[in-house]
């Protein structure tokens, strides 16, 4: 780990807007602890922010809201994929400025995915701030990993405002990225589900692309590993346009391969990630073959996918098997995904269709969609990735935080 970075770990802290309901956790993210613990940090300096629409306090109120409230002075605002307001889904995003204070806007997914050394000439600290899903195909660590680089070289420092994952700390899951197919939605060689937080994985990335970032991770007060993020108290919001629960999170760490396939995800319905469908899908022919899986249900159903970002059917009726989680304590959706795949194979022969660089950049390796297209035994494809699975629970153990 470099000799720069500060792991801050706060006494816990209690205050009234925090209540548990029934069941919850009094789960409060990093930006309550550091207004409240360790404002310090950022006391009379220039602060940039990092951050979309899922930069709150336990409340609901936006970071940038309680800064300004705090008295801090904030100069730059950084957006990563589909911008500060989260509501965008295309490739290019521009600059731009905030109305209500005129605090210009970086946006880290356009011309630039990462700050240029003149965007940080007014900022001493970068604050970094965005919900993570718990699986490595997801680009806000990634931002967040690009960003840590340029402060480093810029001699700006880094404090990130951790928050839970939101599918548990638990489960680790899938394959493990082979480095040769890192890519901006997978820098670092972790499994498709992690099992960590975007503060542990900046920790991780910190010492392992050895970036020499002076970061502080300001923890998340009250969380635990075990807990999922319905068990926070937190409000839940979308992390990105086709993330729109809990539910679809539990599954996408798997159902996010299918991105690379001539198979809808269900972009443009209401259950995004919660599905696999496609014109010619036979899903009781897939659903009668496919093994039996732990922790989750399979059902047929149709559905209408209404100007899908992935352009996949649009407008058409389209025969789904959608996804019900049973026991998400025993659910693993990367090998349930292999499963299906093998079946849909089996049946579709002449139909189904890999997109092959794409699957193997979200696989992490090509041996995957290879074994696959052998038509090698799901079970055989799952073993494959077992000895870097055990590799990397004892490597991730020196980064954990909770």
């Amino acid at each position: 780990m470099s000799h720069k970075t500060l792991i801050l770990i706060l006494v816990p802290y209690w205050f009234a807007c925090a209540q548990p309901g029934p069941g919850r956790e009094a789960v409060r993210p990093g930006i309550d602890v550091l207004l409240t613990d360790s404002v310090r940090l950022i006391t009379g300096r220039r602060v940039g922010l990092l951050t979309n629409q899922t930069g709150v306090d336990r409340s609901g109120m936006g970071d940038l809201e309680r800064l300004l409230d705090a008295g801090v002075q904030v100069t730059a605002i950084f957006s990563p994929e589909h911008g500060y307001r989260g509501v965008l889904d295309q490739e290019d995003i521009g600059h731009g400025t905030d109305s209500a204070t005129g605090i210009p806007i970086y946006s880290l997914y356009g011309a630039e995915r990462a700050p240029t050394p003149a965007m940080f000439e007014n900022v001493d600290v970068l604050l970094i701030d965005l919900q993570d899903i718990g699986a490595r195909p997801y680009t806000y660590i990634s931002t967040a990993l690009l960003a840590m680089r340029v402060a480093a070289r810029s001699e700006v420092h880094v404090v990130l405002l951790d928050r839970p994952n939101p599918i548990a700390g638990v489960a680790v899951q899938g394959p493990v990225l082979d480095t040769a197919f890192a890519t901006f939605v997978g820098m670092l060689p972790v499994a498709l589900r992690h099992g960590m937080t975007i503060g542990e994985l900046a920790l991780m990335g910190n010492a392992q692309l050895r970036m020499g970032a002076a970061l502080t991770v300001v923890p998340v007060d009250g969380w635990r590993r075990v807990l999922w993020f319905d068990q926070t108290g937190l409000p839940w919001i979308r992390p990105s346009p086709n993330m729109p629960s809990l539910e679809s999170a539990t599954h996408y760490p798997g159902l996010v391969l299918l991105e690379g396939t001539n198979l809808s995800v269900g972009r443009g319905t209401p259950i995004a990630f919660q599905l696999l469908a496609a014109p010619w899908l036979n899903t009781r022919g897939v659903i009668d073959r496919v093994a039996p899986q732990v922790g989750v249900a399979f059902r047929d159903s149709v559905v209408v996918p209404e100007s899908p970002t992935d352009g996949k059917y649009a407008g058409a009726s389209l025969p789904a098997i959608v996804l019900e989680v049973t026991d998400r304590a025993a659910y693993d959706p990367v090998v349930t995904t292999i499963a299906l795949l093998a079946a849909v194979r089996r049946v579709h022969a002449d139909s189904f269709r890999f997109t092959p660089a794409t699957f193997d950049r979200l696989a992490g390796n090509d041996g995957v969609r290879l074994m696959l297209e052998r038509g090698e035994p799901w079970e055989t494809i799952v073993a494959s990735w077992t000895a870097g699975l055990t590799k990397f629970r004892e490597m991730r153990r020196q980064y954990l935080l909770y």
